[in-house]
């Protein structure tokens, strides 16, 4: 060092002791020179202070380090090492930073917050993930992945080491470390172990962790997890080791403290009815739960919490009966506790009421018989040489047998439940490494410390003996690596205190000495410990103690109170109980109690875990294994692993005994510092080279030392050399490695002052040229000032005068004006007042006489309606005796003739003319009959003949067809098509001319409208004002519209981000499936290569719902039933596709067949019927009731009404076919044509005119059958009634002939009546439509009326505009009318246009059918030429292949091809080869062959896609191609939504037969999978190099600084192997961007998913940077930001050149560019903070706070950020409801849209490359 520097000089800052704060900073007032006794200082509140120096009792205090190296992230980068330094480093990042972690060296310091902090979530695990130990900010997640790293790596077990005292924080840091292994090494398979390992904290907690005075939730016991890892890293097991158990506390605990944890929960669950057999209440009444006179913690639900344990209990495996066991020992505890001991009168004895309740509840839950028992507690069983007795116990001891018996059921418990979750745990894998967590007891000392603190400190004794040589071997293998001399360091060496309590003769052994002596007691034992150990340098014995001894232990001295030592190392337990207990009905009672055979501790030492404290053996061997030898056992059990493994050590802190957030106790801190070991690693590392730079860091932080020839050298190391050793002249403060420079303690501060002192020079350079150059700006700033001030004075006073005579000239003026408009005012308010009093008075005489002139015109309508009343009442009066007179006049005549008929029917002349009509009836009905007869025989006869001719008129059809095939082969088909299509489109110009002539009338007619509107526009002159009044009103409400307009913009974007949400949630539902798809697919084939059995297994991944059973509607394969369906059928197709349809008359024809069948049928049954009437004709039978004959007539009635409207409809059809008819034959096409189409609409009549025979026929069949059936009924019925009177004489034959008449008369009034009653209901119906009518129209004159009414009550001017708009409204209709009648007309045009192309096509079809189903030879070999083939003129844009050639198709088109194969050809060429391959088999209606070729399509893909699963060229083709796909399915569907684009040919080549909707949805999900896959892959690509691209390059040179000693990364974190991290640049992280868009379009991918796919990588970028900028402390300074912000504008930069800004990337980008404005703006006043809530909107509000407390200055002229301002900064942002979470979701992907995207390109010209080698293919 050189002699100019001496750090005791004036302003140095120093560490002084303090009582209340432990070390107190000052600073030197006056510079120190060696031999002063006193050091001038001064407070930090500019008190004086003379401290006192000398060279033995007082040395010179500490040096205190710059600001500048105040708050790193590792204690061992500070350049002096030494105890205040370590405690204000952990103060300030505790209390001004909220940072919970600090490193020191190889240890983690954890601070316990006592608040809940948001760090420890999923995304804070994923961000950690990966990286190496330093590179972020100090977190628990960093310790457990450097721990999971060095294992993968070096393939070494680790642990992890967390100690601390109560209440520090171990168990939580224990659980995260857990937390970690499990979410970064979950299970592989289904096993779900990490779930298991979480779940088993819960069940520990409740059983072995308490509340005490220092902590709520202390653990009272050690443990060991060691988590098992299979040889890919994972988890597939785990075991538990656990260590003295604070048995104690079951039966006492100290005030405010409280048992375990599982009573309360137990008592708090009691009233559940499955635990009303336990008996238990609240805890208050147990004597074990109520000792520490508090039951509850704050915060805490018991009751909650058991549900918690209970269903952990159920995950790791243990049934509800064995839970409800254990839950019944403990019940038992708790009973047994309040079992009341009566002491007997003598004092020697005891005894226990047989009727205490809490005594039957513990033998009722325990199982074990009460009375022996009862007489066990309160007696013992001696044993001697000789004999056995049995002895009374008195009451102290029964107690305190029973307190003994509490504790040992209970630890069984406690064994039990660890073992069972060690069994729950384990796996039947081999276990490849282990990771292994300690949670065990920090080092304890209390005013009265007892057997439990001298094990606890026994432990860490050896705990910090491992500690001290790993942190040496360390160090030496740093130097050794990087060739430093190696000097031996002292360091702390705690063996001699070991040997004291574990070696032979030492306190142990001493203590198992005296518990095996019958009468040991304590003070034997002490004075034994005072005789053995008084000459150890460890031990001491105290001056006012007999019973007590201290032993120093590393961290302090420890005063021992002997009490108690003897009981609880032999940890009795009487035989007689624990036998009870052993008989239990009770299996798991009895379980807990079995001895069991002693296992060799060698076998499972290293691999099986085991409680540490062993299960009791027999009696003789139970008093020679104590407590004490136990727990050294396994202790050294614990060593050997720790040593065997690779340790990582947490430090957790406890800051306060208040449990108060954020509050830090310096004294509390610094007792446990110097007990975890952490000074001691300071104190290592100082004796050392603490500070470590490497050499490019260390030149490019004080390269301002060096002079500029040096700087010119291109070696740095020799630059840095060069360097040193100028600046410190003391060779051994630095050494050169061959990596790092090497400092000693402090060399670093001299460093930085000379920095400093460098920068404060140029800066008072610059200051100095500065304000001179500002001081010259400011005068002649002034001096101009000045002169322009003189020059507007002058101005504005001359301005001044004009104005004032400009004033006086205005006033005259005004004056004047004044004085006139004064005089005429009062001229024309005189007048005026003369005019109104004329108008009044002339307007009351008009009034007076208008007022009579009424009164007289109402009296006379009065006297005229009286005087009709009256005329009107005499003629009703007169008309109504009438109209009597006439009724009974007629009522006489009517009876008159009744009479003369009633007289006249009983003559027998009257009768005999009635048979005489009868016989006529009779007669005419039998010959009707046989004449229906002979006409069903030749319409029998004319039907045969008729199916002959049907038979030749086919064969006519098909010579025709053959005819036209040869034409259409000669070509002149073509040429008539071609003037038919010619002939089309000139009809298509004059119906658009009969359209324009409408439209020019319609326009006409709005002339003549608007010239009458102009006439009008006079009148309307006098309502201007009017209008300006509705003027107002209408832009008042375009307002209000315009508020609505804005509403409605609101309400579109929250359904719009409505959409996203179920669009997101859709999304990630597909790709979970696709996950699990892909996961089955795994499990599938790791069986099928378990199982290593050959040949072919299916893929399950086709077993998906792509091959569900599909039924496509098509018109060509559907059934069509009869001529209504045909109609409905041309209906649907339009009336142009319907004319050239062959198919349907061949349907028809078959509908004639049927019908002909039918009819056979029904002459079958005729037959039938005629011959059983034959075979009942002699059986009698009941006559059928006159009201089923009504019926049955009134149904054949109702049937002939059918049969007359189906003939009506047959009329229509065959006026349709004419109206087809007539408008084929106005066509001028060519002759030939012609006839063809006469011919098939003859046969279309001809088929409907047979079809209606056929029907009438069978009607005519069906009544006949009716009729006969009831005739033949009718006979029979006659016939057997009448035999026997016939024989008799001839009366009864007239008698018969009277009934038949009668019978006839009946029958015809039934008829008759039937009739009358349909024309009833007819004329009812119509009556009502007219009633309805008649209402219509009354309601129409009353709305006129009204209309008329308000139309009268109207102002002229009103009526006027109200005439006006009913004629506007009226032409309107009209209009509308018209359209409509255009409309129907162009729809019926097109109908007949498409009629005639669909049947010329169908014949083209039939033509295809016909030739493929006569040619049977051999498929002809194809070949494909390398060049471009020429259009054929017939090519429809369809490829034809094989059935047996769809695998080599899909073989071709997606399994082997290559995107560089077509990379020159049309963009997603495989996608429309594959869709004109279903056009084909859509063309030919082959639903099986589309469902075949889709969906071995879509498997082929996702085989494809899963095979390149990490390769963004092929998931960039295969996205491009499967949404081409889509695509075109849907452009091609048929479906108007998706044709408004199409050009007509592309039309032309839509599905016809098949509805791929279906399809369409699968492949939108496939495109979703495959999406998510080529962004999955593409972020595996951009996140490594995100971090090192936008936040470590320096893409801005020389602007990043480096910290003054930057982090010390440990070596064993990076892999050297693999030479260091890779180091990306911007450049680089562009061009990988730029070459994923290259791609992405070179392929054809729509430019909406290219920026849905750029936006989604930006969003990965922003959240991968923000997070690591969130957790890492070196790249939040102002330098930092600057480069951010840089690099943010080159990313929206090449987005702009890309033409993708309008992708909502950017906006991605926002919340890292507030980041680094946030790291840029100044942090100082009120007004900074303001400014920066209303900057940093993107960004949470813990986000923000986060930021300015890592905000960490490069220099000493920049100032932290104050924890004022960042209170101010909460402050203002409380009233945001910001997410918790801290980090942004990296895994977070927005919803994929994909748009409709129609393709221009015309399948017809698409050319397929001969390099596909599809020659199998064949053009259509």
């Amino acid at each position: 060092m050189t002699s100019e520097y001496y750090p005791y000089s004036k302003y140095t800052r120093v560490w002084i002791p303090d009582a209340d704060d432990v070390w107190k900073a000052a600073e030197i007032v006056k510079d120190y020179k060696d031999g002063d006794p006193v050091l001038h200082l001064k407070l930090e509140d500019e008190m004086p202070l003379e401290y006192a120096v000398g060279p033995k009792s007082n040395p010179l205090p500490f040096l205190r380090n710059p600001d500048i190296l105040v708050g790193e992230n590792d204690l061992t980068a500070l350049s002096y090492l030494h105890e205040p330094a370590v405690l204000h480093n952990l103060r300030v990042r505790f209390i001004e930073s909220n940072h919970i972690y600090t490193y020191c060296g190889i240890v983690l310091v954890a601070i316990n917050p006592y608040e809940q902090l948001q760090i420890y979530g999923e995304e804070v695990i994923e961000a950690y993930s990966g990286q190496n130990m330093g590179d972020m900010d100090p977190h628990i997640f960093a310790v457990a992945e450097e721990a999971y790293k060095q294992m993968a790596r070096d393939e070494r077990n680790q642990s992890i080491i967390v100690s601390g005292e109560s209440g520090a924080g171990k168990t939580v840091s224990a659980k995260y470390a857990m937390r970690f292994f499990a979410t970064v090494g979950g299970s592989a398979n289904d096993a779900n172990v990490e779930e298991k390992v979480l779940a088993s904290s819960p069940i520990m907690e409740a059983i072995g962790n308490a509340k005490t005075t220092r902590n709520d939730n202390s653990s009272r016991f050690g443990k060991y997890i060691q988590i098992g890892f299979s040889r890919q890293y994972h988890i597939i097991g785990a075991n538990m080791r656990t260590y003295l158990l604070e048995k104690s506390r079951v039966v006492f605990q100290a005030v405010d403290e409280r048992n375990y944890h599982i009573f309360y929960q137990l008592c708090a669950s009691a009233s559940l009815p499955e635990f009303k057999d336990l008996g238990l209440t609240s805890a208050e009444d147990f004597t074990f739960t109520s000792l520490g006179e508090n039951i509850f913690i704050e915060g805490v639900n018991d009751a909650e919490d058991f549900k918690k344990t209970r269903e952990a209990f159920t995950l790791l495996g243990v049934k509800e009966s064995s839970q409800i066991s254990i839950f019944k020992v403990v019940a038992s505890i708790l009973h047994l506790g309040n079992v009341e001991i009566c002491s007997e009168r003598d004092g020697e004895s005891c005894h226990i009421s047989r009727d205490d309740p809490h005594l039957q509840h513990f033998c009722r839950l325990l199982g074990v018989e009460q009375k022996q028992m009862e007489h066990w507690l309160c007696h013992r069983k001696l044993a001697t040489s000789a004999e056995t007795y049995v002895k009374k116990m008195s009451s102290k001891q029964a107690t305190n047998a029973c307190n003994a018996l509490a504790k040992h059921i209970y630890a069984r418990m406690f064994d039990w439940i660890v073992e069972h979750i060690n069994m729950s745990l384990q796996t039947s894998s081999k276990q490849h490494s282990f990771i292994g967590v300690l949670d065990i007891y920090g080092f304890e000392t209390f005013e009265v410390n007892s057997f439990e603190q001298f094990c606890i400190n026994y432990a860490n004794e050896k705990l910090q003996q491992q500690f001290n040589s790993h942190v040496f071997k360390l160090e030496q293998e740093e130097y050794m690596k990087e060739q430093i001399p190696w000097t031996l360091i002292d360091f702390y060496d705690n063996q001699p205190c070991i040997d004291l309590i574990e070696a032979r003769l030492g306190i142990l052994d001493l203590l198992d000495e005296e518990c095996k002596v019958p009468k040991g007691t304590e003070q034997n034992w002490a004075q034994k410990l005072y005789k053995q150990h008084s000459s150890s340098a460890h031990f001491q014995k105290p001056r006012m103690s007999n019973i007590s001894f201290i032993i120093i232990h590393f961290a302090d001295m420890v005063e021992y109170q002997c009490e108690g030592f003897l009981e609880k190392n032999r940890d009795t337990v009487y035989d007689e109980q624990i036998n009870i207990l052993k008989a239990s009905q009770f299996q798991l009672v009895a379980d807990l109690f079995h001895e069991k055979d002693d296992a060799a501790p060698s076998k499972s030492s290293r691999v099986n875990v085991r409680a540490a404290k062993s299960v009791p053996k027999a009696p003789n061997r139970e008093h020679r294994k104590t407590v004490g030898h136990q727990f050294r056992s396994s202790l050294h059990l614990l060593m050997e692993t720790l040593n065997a493994t690779t340790p990582h050590y947490v430090r957790c802190i406890k800051p306060n005994d208040e449990k108060e957030a954020f509050s830090f106790d310096s004294r509390r801190a610094v007792q446990q510092l110097r007990a975890c070991g952490v000074l001691e690693t300071i104190r290592i590392s100082a004796a050392g080279y603490p500070s470590r730079w490497t050499y490019p860091d260390f030149f490019s932080r004080y390269r301002v030392l060096l002079k500029k020839s040096d700087m010119m050298l291109s070696d740095k190391k020799q630059v840095c050399r060069n360097l040193l050793e100028t600046l410190i002249k003391e060779p051994d403060m630095f050494q050169f490695g061959k990596t790092k420079i090497f400092f000693r303690a402090g060399q670093v501060a001299y460093l930085e002052k000379l920095r400093t002192d460098k920068f404060r020079a140029a800066c008072i350079k610059i200051q100095k040229t500065v304000r001179g150059w500002l001081q010259r700006v400011r005068y002649r700033k002034i001096r101009k000032s000045a002169i322009t001030i003189q020059r507007y004075g002058r101005g504005y006073l001359a301005r001044r005068y004009a104005e004032f005579l400009r004033l006086s000239r205005a006033a005259l003026i005004c004056q004047k004006q004044y004085r006139m408009v004064r005089d005429r005012r009062a001229f024309l308010r005189v007048r005026q007042a003369v005019v109104t009093i004329q108008a009044y008075s002339r307007g009351m005489y008009t009034r007076r006489i208008f007022k009579e002139f009424l009164l007289h015109h109402k009296a006379m309508i009065i006297q005229r309606s009286v005087r009709g009343w009256l005329a009107r009442k005499k003629f009703q009066r007169a008309r109504n005796a009438a109209v009597i007179i006439q009724c009974a006049f007629r009522r006489t005549r009517a009876k008159k003739q009744l009479q003369q008929l009633k007289i006249e029917a009983r003559s027998a002349q009257h009768l005999k003319n009635l048979n005489s009509g009868m016989e006529n009836k009779i007669v005419q009905l039998q010959r009707k009959m046989d004449d229906q007869s002979k006409g069903y025989r030749n319409q029998n006869e004319q039907l045969v003949q008729q199916n002959s001719g049907l038979g030749l008129e086919v064969n006519k059809l098909q010579k025709q067809l053959e005819l036209m095939k040869s034409q259409q082969v000669e070509g002149g088909q073509l040429l008539s098509l071609q003037e038919e299509l010619e002939r089309l489109r000139e009809e298509l110009k004059d119906t658009n001319a009969e359209r324009k002539r409408m439209e020019e009338e319609h326009g006409s007619e709005k002339l003549t409208l608007q010239q009458r509107v102009k006439e009008l526009e006079t009148e309307n002159g006098l309502l201007k004002s009017e209008k300006e009044e509705l003027n107002q009103r209408i832009l008042q409400h375009s307002q209000s519209s315009e508020v609505d307009g804005s509403n409605a913009s609101q309400r579109e974007a929250s359904l719009q981000t409505e959409l996203d949400a179920e669009r997101q949630r859709y999304q990630n539902l597909l790709k979970e499936f696709s996950r699990l798809e892909q996961r089955y697919d795994n499990l599938k084939e790791e069986e099928s290569l378990s199982k290593f059995q050959p040949g072919h297994r299916r893929n399950p991944s086709n077993q998906s719902s792509l091959e569900s059973d599909s039924n496509y509607t098509s018109i060509s394969t559907s059934e069509v039933g009869d001529t209504e369906d045909a109609i409905q059928l041309v209906e649907e197709m339009g009336v142009e596709k319907a004319a050239m349809d062959i198919s349907l008359f061949m349907k028809l024809q078959k509908r004639v067949r049927e019908l002909e069948t039918e009819r056979k049928r029904l002459q079958l049954s005729v037959d039938k019927m005629e011959e059983l009437n034959k075979r009942k004709s002699s059986e009698s039978r009941s006559p059928t009731s006159e009201q089923e004959k009504a019926d049955y007539a009134y149904n054949n009635l109702k049937r002939q009404e059918l049969e007359t409207e189906n003939k009506k409809l047959k009329n229509d059809l065959n006026a349709l076919s004419k109206a087809v008819a007539e408008r084929a034959s106005q066509n001028n096409s060519s002759s030939e044509l012609q006839d063809s189409y006469n011919l098939l609409l003859s046969q279309l009549k001809s088929a409907n005119e047979e079809l209606d025979a056929r029907k009438e026929e069978v009607l005519i069949l069906r009544t006949q059958i009716v009729s006969t059936a009831q005739l033949l009924e009718k006979n029979d019925l006659i016939d057997s009634d009448n035999v026997p009177e016939v024989n008799n004489s001839k009366e009864p034959v007239d008698k018969e002939e009277a009934v038949k008449a009668y019978q006839g008369l009946c029958e015809s009034k039934k008829l008759l009546e039937a009739q009358l009653q349909s024309q009833a209901r007819k004329h009812k119906d119509e009556l009502e439509a007219l009633h309805t009518q008649n209402e219509l129209l009354k309601d129409d004159i009353e709305k006129k009326q009204e209309i008329i009414n308000s139309y009268s009550s109207l102002s002229p001017e009103a009526q006027v505009e109200y005439s006006i708009q009913q004629e506007i409204t009226r032409l309107t209709n009209d209009n509308l009318d018209l359209k409509e009648l255009v409309e129907k007309l162009e729809k019926n045009e097109r109908k007949l246009k498409k009629q005639l192309r669909i049947y010329m096509k169908k014949v083209q079809e039939l033509e295809a059918a016909q030739a493929a189903a006569q040619s049977s030879r051999p498929r002809p070999e194809l070949s494909r030429q390398v060049t471009v083939q020429r259009k054929e003129k017939d090519f429809e844009g369809m490829l034809e292949y094989y059935k047996e050639d769809e695998a080599l198709l899909l073989k071709t088109l997606i399994s082997d091809i290559r995107p560089n194969t077509v990379s020159a050809t049309v963009p997603c060429l495989p996608a429309y080869i594959l869709f004109m391959c279903i056009r084909h088999a859509d063309y030919i209606n082959d639903d099986q062959k589309v469902e075949s070729l889709l969906t071995s399509t879509i498997n082929a893909i996702k085989k494809v896609l899963k095979k390149n699963n990490d390769d963004f060229e092929m998931t960039s083709f295969w996205l491009a191609n499967t949404s081409r796909l889509l695509h075109c399915l849907k452009q091609y569907s048929g479906d108007e939504a998706f044709m408004t684009q199409n050009t007509s040919k592309q039309n032309e080549h839509c599905l016809k037969n098949f509805d791929l909707a279906e399809y369409r949805q699968v492949l939108s999900d496939l495109s979703i999978q495959i999406y998510q896959q080529l962004i999955k892959v593409a972020e595996g690509i951009i996140q490594p190099m995100t971090v090192s691209a936008m936040l470590e390059s320096e893409s801005i040179p020389s602007l990043a600084g480096v910290k003054p000693m930057g982090y010390r990364n440990r070596s064993s974190s990076m892999d050297l192997d693999a030479g260091g991290p890779t180091s990306y640049t911007l450049e680089t992280l562009i061009r990988q961007l730029g070459q994923f868009h290259s791609i992405m379009r070179d392929h054809g991918l729509d430019p909406e998913i290219v920026g849905q796919v750029v936006r989604q990588l930006f969003h990965c970028i922003n959240a991968v940077t923000l997070n690591n900028l969130l957790l890492r402390k070196d790249v939040c300074s102002w330098s930092a930001g600057m480069q951010l912000r840089y690099n943010t504008s080159q990313m929206e930069e090449w987005l702009r050149a890309n033409n993708l800004y309008q992708s909502k990337a950017a906006a991605t980008l926002e919340p890292i560019i507030q980041a680094a404005q946030l790291l840029q703006v100044k942090k100082k006043t009120t007004q900074d903070a303001e400014a920066i809530c209303s900057l940093c909107t993107s960004l949470t509000t813990q986000q923000i706070v986060k930021i300015l407390n890592l905000y960490t200055p490069l220099n000493e002229f920049e100032e932290r950020v104050t924890v004022s301002f960042i209170r101010n900064i909460q402050n203002n942002l409380q009233e945001r409801n910001d997410p918790p979470q801290l980090l942004l979701d990296t895994k977070q992907q927005f919803p994929v849209l994909f748009p409709y995207t129609p393709s221009a390109l015309s399948l017809e010209t698409l050319h397929i490359p001969a390099t596909l080698r599809l020659d199998f293919l064949t053009r259509v």
